[in-house]
């Protein structure tokens, strides 16, 4: 065993460097253990042919706390952004649909949708930014009651409609309000995106406000951003190891004291954080045999089930989309032409079948950030939903069925595109989850839904981001706020684990 005296951080995730870049601004002696040969977990860039860089599995950044931006001066350490506040463009036969906020920038809407889309839109913004306030709060009894009063602060109209549609799904309530199909079906989008969710399942409204703020590109990819808080870690004086990948804490007296790598080493830690998943971090890492047999039962419920594959195009030029204009090719380019093929996607995953018409979210990142790809090539990066992890009949069979389905669905509103590829990367959730340690390949390391939320997430016992072992915190997407490249979880848990050190006796660990 290595001296005592630091915190380990098993995981180097952007939730893992942010945590880390705040205790060792707090004096702390921080350790920070990656797998991979190189940081950012699932927010990375990375070629996946010669010469085409793409951010890998996630592709936008949206979320994002700027006091963390802020406070861990991540401009001065390199972040960038290629394009803020990407337009959502959805392309048809008759021209597409183009949403800048509230905005119908372009397609047949009637006057009265346009209306109804500035109030539905303002009225996101106002939960959202509710929701965005708890986001930065450890879910304390104290912090609910906060919570509370930020809703009682709505009004009371507001604070009486979240109530209302707060566990309603999306389908009834865009029903409600709008006409244009098209228009529905691109807002049902943002309540299903990653989740093993249709547009008519419970809690799509509340799914929704996760994903209310606007998307942007970092310059150089998604592991710009990760990049940039490695840097600002090491500034503060951690530590960063690569390639170190860890196997099990070290438990004695009944606390977690450190941790042993693969390699056979072992690391001395007053206190362990793990940005890993939960079931890593509690059944593998840790052990049941630590646990309380009901703790382990919970962990082991929690749903982590992966519904999203990642596509990855090389292509020899720029593709055209069906009424798609050339200077909104860059924007967010959707497929979900209404609610009720986005419902009809969704179903064969109830029954553990691909969907054989996906929705997409298509990004051409290197439209505005042409390094990404050699001059006059583009890459093309795409979220297609859905494909459920236990796909019946496996993936080894399935990831040629999706993959054409995934073609069809874009030649279809990209005529000629197939002609344009010159490599090509599907990745399915057994593929994430192996390539990125995720288990069940879910990028939000679980779902996202109201019994998976604040104080239940991931369960009750260690929803506050400690353990119910001593010497063991969590800071991953598995803990409150959730999935997303935020960066919340992160900061959450390093607060808790100071206050935890100064806690304990002179000397003594966490």
């Amino acid at each position: 065993m290595t001296e005592a005296g630091r915190i380990v951080i098993v995981g180097g995730g952007h939730n893992g460097l942010v945590c880390a870049a705040y205790l060792a601004r707090a004096g702390r002696k921080v350790l920070v253990l990656e797998a991979a040969d190189r940081v950012g977990g699932a927010a990375v860039t990375r070629e996946f042919a010669p010469g085409f860089l793409v951010s890998a599995p996630a592709h936008l950044l949206y979320g994002f706390d700027a006091a963390i931006e802020r406070e861990l001066r991540l401009a001065k350490h390199g972040l960038g952004y290629a394009r803020r506040g990407l337009r959502t463009v959805a392309p048809g036969d008759a021209g597409a649909l183009i949403l800048d906020g509230a905005d119908v920038v372009a397609g047949e809407v009637s006057a009265a949708d346009r209306a109804a889309l500035v109030e539905y839109v303002q009225r996101q913004r106002r939960f959202a930014a509710v929701l965005a306030r708890q986001n930065g709060r450890v879910p304390t009894p104290w912090n609910l009651a906060r919570f509370a009063l930020d809703i009682r602060c709505l009004g009371r109209a507001g604070m009486r409609e979240l109530l209302r549609v707060g566990t309603m799904n999306l389908h009834d309530l865009l029903e409600d309000r709008f006409e244009s199909a098209a228009l529905k079906g691109a807002l049902a989008l943002d309540g299903v995106l990653g989740a093993k969710l249709g547009p008519r399942s419970g809690q799509t409204f509340f799914t929704s406000l996760q994903r209310a703020d606007a998307h942007s590109l970092p310059r150089g990819g998604m592991g710009a951003v990760t990049g940039a808080l490695a840097i600002a870690a090491r500034a503060a004086g951690a530590e960063i190891r690569v390639a170190s990948p860890v196997a099990s804490f070290v438990v004695s007296s009944g606390r977690v004291s450190g941790v042993a790598l693969e390699s056979g080493e072992e690391i001395a830690a007053d206190a362990v954080v793990s940005n890993l998943d939960p079931k890593s971090t509690y059944l593998r890492l840790l052990g049941a045999r630590h646990l309380d047999a009901e703790f382990a039962r919970r962990v082991q419920h929690f749903r982590t089930d992966g519904c999203v594959a990642k596509l990855h195009l090389a292509l020899d030029g720029l593709p055209e989309f069906r009424g798609v204009p050339a200077d909104a090719l860059g924007e967010r380019l959707i497929v979900a032409p209404d609610c009720g093929y986005v419902d009809a996607a969704f179903d064969p995953a109830k029954y553990r079948e691909f969907s054989p018409q996906p929705v997409l979210e298509i990004t051409l990142p290197s439209i505005h950030d042409p390094a990404l790809a050699p001059a006059g090539r583009h890459v093309l990066s795409a979220i297609v939903q859905y494909a459920p992890y236990d796909l019946a009949g496996g993936w080894d069979e399935g990831r040629k069925g999706l993959f054409d389905a995934t073609l069809a669905v874009l030649e279809r509103h990209a005529p000629g595109l197939r002609s344009r590829i010159i490599a090509a990367e599907l990745l399915a959730p057994p593929d994430l989850e192996r390539e990125f340690r995720i288990t069940g390949g879910h990028w939000h390391h679980g779902e996202l839904a109201l019994d998976q939320f604040m104080m239940l997430r991931p369960v009750p016992g260690a929803a506050q981001y400690a353990a119910p072992v001593d010497g063991l915190y969590s800071c991953g997407a598995g803990c409150h706020p959730g999935g997303g490249v935020m960066g919340n979880a992160g900061r959450n848990a390093a607060r808790v684990v100071l206050a935890a050190l100064r806690r304990a006796p002179a000397g003594g660990a966490a």
